[in-house]
């Protein structure tokens, strides 16, 4: 049965989730930033034309022109990109408070010790991979780790919330159908993951439209593709990859993987629904009605993240879907994580620790 103990919210729970939230805001503004291509919109890092924010009056734009001929002054892209780099800066503000905090009451029972200070190391990775999304004009394997980076970030930020949350839950005998529960949650939650990366990658080498039709592929079920070239990671970095370089082949050969990538996780995570269902009949009344309030909290994140993914194609990438689609996929994995979470507390594990 759940209960909460004396440690509720313990030492950072309120910022870790303010954190979270705002983790949430820069994940779904990198993606409107990547979509409306604000990427190079400041050719310079970590300001914008030598600026502090983006050049506005005509002095300030002549300045900025004289300094980078070669790239357009775009306001509005300057503050897609500015207003991101403010807000991810911000977060890693927030984080090493809670670092700080995390060290200073280490000796409290239940207070996490290394995952704040992971979780700092990862967004200070994150901010050199955002410079060099910039210098690298865009490199995709440097896009793509940017945008690892934010979900992991984010979904490490949820985690540390679930810890100092304050809530235990009983720890029930380690079952056969646990066991099985466990190795299909953790096996959906790396095939979600996979995912991601999948569609990240399909969104920095812009193949989110190399196949306008659906459940088919330019007309075809097997269409030319060229996974090699699409998947090529040793690509040399190039002048500028705006827009993307790969010809068609390569780009179909990533959207179809990505596709097929999502009837795989779906696959997976109804089975791991369907044992939780199992596993369930034999819980007490408030445990099976919290496993069963996180098997439909999965099942929707699912479902939906689906159906934005065949929107995007139908609709040939509308904006407002395209971000829904990424911020779709970090609830998912959030999803995942809280699930998760939940069978390890059911299989005894200390999940406070760390």
């Amino acid at each position: 049965m759940e209960h909460k103990n004396k440690y509720k919210y313990k030492k950072g729970y309120y910022l870790a989730v303010v954190s979270t939230l705002l983790a949430v805001i820069v994940v779904g503004l990198g993606a409107y930033t990547r979509l409306v291509h604000a990427g190079l919109s400041c050719p310079d890092w970590p300001g914008c034309y030598g600026f502090l924010t983006v050049p506005q009056t005509e002095k300030a734009i002549e300045i900025a022109q004289s300094r980078f001929p070669d790239v357009p002054v775009e306001i509005f892209k300057g503050w897609a990109e500015m207003v991101h780099r403010y807000l991810a800066g911000l977060l890693m503000l927030l984080v090493l408070i809670l670092a700080v905090q995390s060290f200073r009451f280490r000796h409290t029972e239940g207070q996490p010790k290394k995952l704040p200070f992971f979780i700092l190391g990862i967004i200070c990775l994150q901010a050199v991979f955002g410079m060099w999304t910039v210098t690298l004009k865009l490199w995709p394997q440097v896009v793509t780790g940017h945008l690892i980076g934010g979900f992991a970030t984010l979904a490490l930020l949820f985690l540390l919330t679930l810890r100092l949350s304050g809530f235990d839950w009983r720890i029930l005998p380690i079952t056969l159908p646990l066991k099985r529960l466990k190795k299909l949650s953790s096996l959906g939650l790396a095939l979600v993951i996979v995912q991601i990366t999948l569609g990240g990658w399909t969104s920095a080498n812009y193949a989110a439209l190399a196949c306008p039709d659906f459940p088919i592929c330019q007309g075809k079920w097997l269409p030319p593709v060229d996974f090699k070239k699409g998947f090529d990671i040793g690509q040399q970095i190039g002048p500028n990859y705006l827009g993307g370089v790969m010809d068609s082949a390569s780009r179909m050969a990533i959207h179809l993987s990505h596709r097929v990538g999502a009837i795989v996780v779906f696959l997976v995570l109804l089975m791991m629904l369907f044992a939780a269902r199992i596993y369930a009949k034999d819980l007490a009344k408030e445990d099976k009605k919290g496993l069963y309030r996180l098997s439909w909290f999965v099942l929707i994140a699912l479902l939906l993240q689906l159906f934005l993914g065949i929107g995007n194609v139908i609709w040939h990438l509308p904006l407002s879907i395209a971000v829904a689609h990424n911020l779709g996929g970090a609830l998912l994995l959030l999803s995942m994580v809280a699930f998760n979470y939940r069978i390890s507390s059911f299989m005894g594990r200390d999940v406070q620790r760390g």
